[in-house]
């Protein structure tokens, strides 16, 4: 029986595995088909890791040593893909095909991604000018004019922080009203550096081989189609949280999950289940950010070990 196991290989999991082997945790096991490392590797170029910033420093960069300094330490990496977590008396089922895997303690790492909003040229252009995080790309266009598309509260709060930076931001929103907080709207309306394009949406994105050039707009009730010349634009369209892993054969979900999904914890790491927390993207009001997710991956290590140690 393992003491701990990981399902995931992002940040999160790895620095999970790091607090746990390191606090003493013997028998510790990380599930990730992959290489570990998480989204963040197929990032071109990082400035935002405290104590990383030097020219050409890439999310793969940044990673590559993330698995061996965790491994010093005893956690071990299995490729396998976990199907379902379960409760089976005070210990945890994986299913894992056709082989089950019992745990002390478990903690989910498996993150989220964000949803594409389906225009043309958004894969074409992903990474060169289409974005889904602006305090990761914000900076590359300080001072130049960008287009940010959504109408909650991920949306207008970027926008809002964007316009610290640009130039100038237009927001692009399908309706003539937003999802987002009364509060946050309203500092979005007296922002004279954001304009608000309403009942429209992206038709296409176009560019060259150094990236994004423009946005075609288009209206829903016929006004003429409208094209913005910006470099970046920003999707803030929701997020596809990978938590099945915690859906259980009546559809139900092992912990407590809000309307998106996400994995409601505290700020411990713990799920409503003893023994079972979420840490990273796929928790509740996650910052979708490297440093962020690594924090909650090493509370979650801490608190798995405690939890064993109490039930010594």
């Amino acid at each position: 029986m393992l003491d701990c196991a990981i399902i995931g290989g992002g940040p999160a999991g790895l620095t999970a595995g790091l607090y746990a082997t390191r606090g003493g945790l013997k028998n510790v096991t990380m599930f990730e088909m992959g290489m570990p490392g998480g989204q963040i590797t197929q990032s071109s170029e990082i400035e935002n890791y405290p104590g990383v910033f030097r020219e050409g420093m890439t999310g793969m960069d940044l990673m590559e040593p993330w698995p061996h300094q965790c491994q010093h330490f005893g956690l071990k990496h299995e490729m396998k893909e976990v199907k379902r977590v379960s409760k089976s008396g005070e210990h945890f089922v994986l299913d894992i095909g056709s082989e089950q895997v019992e745990a002390k303690t478990v903690i989910v790492c498996t993150g989220s991604t964000p949803r594409r909003a389906g225009f043309e040229g958004e894969d074409e252009f992903f990474g060169k000018g289409v974005s889904t995080c602006a305090t990761c790309d914000g900076f590359f266009y300080k001072n130049k004019e960008v287009a940010v598309l959504g109408g909650g509260d991920t949306a207008l709060e970027e926008a809002l922080y964007l316009a610290n930076i640009c130039s100038k931001v237009y927001v692009i929103h399908r309706r003539e009203e937003f999802r987002a907080a009364p509060p946050t709207v309203e500092r979005v309306m007296k922002n004279d550096k954001i304009e608000l394009i309403l009942n429209a949406s992206i038709d296409r994105a176009f560019g060259d081989a150094m990236g994004l050039t423009g946005l075609d707009i288009v209206f829903k009730d016929g006004t003429a189609p409208r094209t913005l010349d910006v470099p970046g634009v920003f999707v803030f369209v929701g997020n596809n949280v990978k938590n099945q892993v915690l859906i259980q054969e009546d559809g139900s979900f092992l912990c407590g999950t809000n309307e998106q999904g996400e994995v409601i914890v505290d700020l411990k790491m713990h799920t409503n289940v003893p023994g079972l927390y979420a840490a990273g993207d796929m928790r509740i009001e996650a910052a979708k950010q490297v440093v962020c997710a690594a924090s909650d991956g090493a509370i979650a290590g801490m608190q798995a070990l405690e939890h064993i140690l109490e039930q010594a």
